[in-house]
């Protein structure tokens, strides 16, 4: 008879030794937890997979502006998909986002139609202004989660950004817990 802890062992054998495969995720959402150094992939409701990860050399507040090595939180999606980063491969995220831009707007941050459009991008699901006094260029990449070292980016292990490149479509929603 084949116990429950003997299942457990299989289970958690063939999850780390067979990668997931591209397209088997229904509904795939991606949660960050700063202060765990957690990336957790989800397909609805379910948890599929946690990733260790790296933040900013700024690792515990929010994204205010450009230049702070600051992770950002808050709601976004995966913008865009970069095969050839400098850090294996990138998975860009929708920051600064609405929320951001109302809160850049408020403190004369950005302009009008700098605001304007970053609130047109996230209705329209597409890549949002990165050249913003905000920010912007904030990627899921790889090289590596030893220590907190980038500019405001999440790093992952590089056999961890292939699998999720690889899992992950454009739109799919990320969201960034302090």
């Amino acid at each position: 008879m084949i116990t429950p802890r003997a299942i457990r062992f299989i289970v958690v054998f063939l999850c780390l030794h067979f990668p997931l495969l591209a397209g088997e995720l229904a509904k795939p959402r991606i949660e960050v937890f700063k202060a765990k150094r957690e990336l957790r992939l989800f397909d609805g409701d379910r948890l599929v997979k946690a990733y260790h990860i790296a933040l900013g050399s700024n690792p515990v507040p929010p994204k205010q502006y450009q230049g702070d090595m600051a992770t950002p939180e808050g709601t976004y999606f995966i913008c865009y998909k970069n095969p050839q980063s400098l850090f294996h491969l990138s998975l860009g995220i929708s920051y600064p986002g609405p929320a951001d831009a109302e809160r850049g707007l408020k403190e004369g941050l950005i302009s009008a139609q700098e605001y304007k459009a970053i609130l047109q991008a996230h209705a329209y699901g597409a890549t949002p202004p990165w050249d913003t006094k905000l920010g912007g260029e904030v990627f899921v990449h790889g090289n590596g989660c030893l220590r907190d070292w980038t500019w405001g980016c999440i790093a992952v292990e590089d056999s961890d950004i292939e699998e999720l490149y690889r899992l992950v479509p454009l739109n799919t929603p990320i969201t960034i817990h302090p």
